[in-house]
């Protein structure tokens, strides 16, 4: 240990120093439930590339394990510390080094808060599609070490669609730069993409260039009440087969929409099992909301309520923001799934994800990214509980296992971590795992960045 710090701080700052245990405690875990955390050495917050590069050669010199964290906003215990290790925090590094509007690109160091990225861009007409949830909050380097998406990503795509370049400081301290600046190139292998969702096992990304579009015009939404899960699963098939290209996309289950009344007395219909939600930023936004409205009514919408104006479809959208939050007081914790299966396979996803929730009588609700097919089943539980804490853990398998029965995937957006490695394995195959290992292997052969992580 004194040896670490000693070496730590002849290339540091005494205030990027962090060796409080009460303060590194603070550092130690995610928002993930159910993933172990280990107690760091020491919390290092770093403002320059060089001294992530000075981290990096005392890590390797020492054998130290380093854990990379941005917000710590990641519900897949991504960012949990080991026993022992530098937590390297890179929040501080949150300059917005260039926006281009010619180019439309812009350059972001990975502290950057994303919402504060798009409020700079939409000062320039432009906008930085991925919108996570959590965007009030999280950073560009998390979100590309988690390949993030959010509630736009059925019409805009998500975060790796949008990474063109990256600094990239590796295990050993050297830097590497990646990709390009310009809207086209294919000069070797993409690395690029290599990086974006390897959840900081890789390499430390110290500066992103990331492709901005023009702002696109104000949306309008729609509300559709369905009295099931399979109705408005069928309304959604029916709108993408159509070809409508919807800004947003999003379903609430029954359990989700009573859950919100009791947080918020929005007075949405108690007997309602889905509220669909679909926006259009389109020049004539009110015509295709009239179009989808009718697919609606012919999947079986009870009601169907197209907003007039902005502030009217900010409302109709409240009730989706705050769907984790609600679910989250039903009880003292949460375990929130992130499966991802084909549009077909969505209805049977959530009545599958309902039947499991009466198997073992938890009260599961799901919000989805209905027009990409991303659920987010959302376990509620006691964990006070030792029963109800292990049944919860079993529903979250099985919902898992479910998933990929279904032709999906164990994550759509949320990453991997700690919560879901022994899945990454089933879901690769033995010859799939061989080849990723053999990645990280020649990107981190003493296995130091981020360990106990994906595999």
């Amino acid at each position: 240990m004194d040896d670490l710090l000693a070496q730590l701080r002849a290339g540091l700052p005494a205030d990027a120093l962090i060796t409080d245990p009460d303060v590194t405690a603070s550092y130690a875990h995610d928002m993930a439930s159910f993933c172990a955390a280990g107690a760091p050495a020491v919390v290092v917050l770093p403002r320059t590339v060089e001294q992530v590069q000075h981290v990096m050669r005392t890590a390797t010199a020492l054998r130290v394990p380093v854990v990379p964290q941005g917000a710590r906003t990641g519900l897949s215990g991504a960012a949990n510390a080991t026993d022992g290790c530098i937590v390297l925090s890179l929040t501080k590094m949150d300059r917005i080094l260039e926006i281009s509007a010619v180019d439309r690109i812009a350059v972001v160091e990975p502290g950057v808060i994303n919402a504060t990225l798009s409020r700079a861009v939409a000062e320039q007409g432009l906008s930085y599609p991925p919108d996570p949830s959590s965007w009030e909050m999280c950073t560009i380097g998390g979100n590309i070490g988690t390949a993030s998406g959010g509630l736009c990503c059925v019409k805009y795509g998500v975060t790796a669609e949008y990474v063109l370049g990256l600094d990239v400081v590796l295990a050993d301290g050297r830097l590497m730069t990646t990709g390009r600046r310009t809207a086209k190139g294919v000069a070797g292998y993409d690395l690029t993409r290599l990086f974006v969702g390897s959840e900081g096992s890789l390499g430390i990304v110290v500066k992103a260039v990331l492709a901005l579009r023009p702002s696109p015009p104000r949306q309008l939404v729609l509300a559709a009440e369905f009295p099931s899960a399979a109705a408005a699963c069928d309304a959604v098939c029916r709108i993408m087969e159509r070809g409508h290209t919807p800004s947003l996309l999003e379903l609430m289950d029954g359990t989700t929409i009573r859950a919100v009344n009791a947080m918020a007395h929005m007075g949405l219909p108690e007997t309602t099992e889905a509220l669909l939600l679909a926006a259009f930023d389109t020049p004539d936004p009110a015509a295709d909301l009239a179009a989808v409205g009718e697919l609606c009514a012919a999947a079986g919408a009870t009601e169907v309520v197209p907003a007039e104006d902005v502030a009217e479809s900010e409302l109709l959208l409240q009730a989706r923001r705050l769907s984790l939050t609600a679910l989250e007081a039903v009880r003292s914790a949460t375990m929130i799934d992130d499966v991802c299966v084909p549009r077909s396979r969505l209805a049977a996803m959530l009545d599958g994800t309902a039947a499991i929730a009466e198997k073992y009588g938890l009260t599961i609700g799901v919000c989805a990214h209905a027009g990409d097919g991303n659920t987010h089943p959302v376990v509620c539980f006691d964990q006070a509980d030792p029963d109800e804490s292990r049944r919860a853990r079993e529903s979250f398998d099985e919902i898992m296992a479910l998933g990929l029965e279904l032709g999906g995937t164990i994550t759509g957006e949320h990453g991997v971590g700690v919560l879901k490695k022994d899945w990454l394995a089933r879901e690769l195959g033995p010859v799939g795992l061989e080849m990723q290992r053999g990645i990280k292997q020649t990107f981190d052969p003493l296995g130091l960045l981020n360990p106990g992580k994906l595999f």
